[in-house]
């Protein structure tokens, strides 16, 4: 009889903090491929479209050139309203997004996708609802020093500094950093991955 081929699982993203949080479960990719795509919103797309569209956009290309494997993906998008808060690239941006947060509510949607070997796929989308305190001039500055909110979308990462801003927060934790774990385990599950 033959034996069948070990499970891998492919991380379609390079963020190091998703990457952390399933190291967290016992749960490493066997690779990391990050997927290439337009991650522009859609006209009228809202930000639960957005992240959801996003996060199968980036497992399905990444499933299409590693078809024997099974893939993970994630999308996180920082909203307030309607309004979707970019990733942030420069001072200018982060600014602008601590000052638009500042003691007030926002939403982070994750989205996470997981294709499998035999062509299935599954999705959720996770909401939280956070609240910021209200920040200082000094608050700001000194956060935008830091540097640690470049790359984030919305300009923070809760996993660091920006943690002492939070006054509440409804919702997992670990979505907010990039990848709903309880979500993952059931998605990956549900496809008959059995390394967990």
């Amino acid at each position: 009889m033959a034996k069948t081929p070990p499970q891998r699982l492919v991380l379609a993203s390079a963020s190091p903090r998703r990457l952390d949080l399933l190291r967290q479960i016992a749960l490493a990719p066997d690779e990391i491929v990050a997927a290439e795509i337009d991650e522009t919103p859609l006209k009228s797309e809202t930000p639960r479209q957005t992240a959801l569209r996003l996060a199968v956009a980036k497992a399905a290309e990444v499933a299409r050139a590693r078809p024997d494997d099974f893939v993970l993906a994630a999308d996180t998008v920082v909203a307030v309203g309607t309004r979707i808060l970019p990733k942030v690239e420069t001072e200018a941006e982060g600014r602008r997004c601590l000052e638009l947060l500042s003691g007030r509510a926002h939403r982070v949607l994750t989205g996470v996708a997981a294709c499998g070997p035999d062509g299935r796929a599954y999705s959720r989308l996770v909401e939280s609802r956070l609240r910021f305190k209200r920040l200082s001039h000094a608050e700001v500055e000194g956060y935008l020093a830091s540097g640690e909110g470049v790359g984030k979308a919305g300009g923070y990462a809760i996993q660091g500094q920006a943690g002492a801003f939070v006054v509440s927060l409804q919702g997992s934790y670990p979505a907010v950093v990039g990848l709903p774990l309880y979500e993952t385990v059931n998605l990956l599950r549900g496809l008959g991955f059995v390394r967990i």
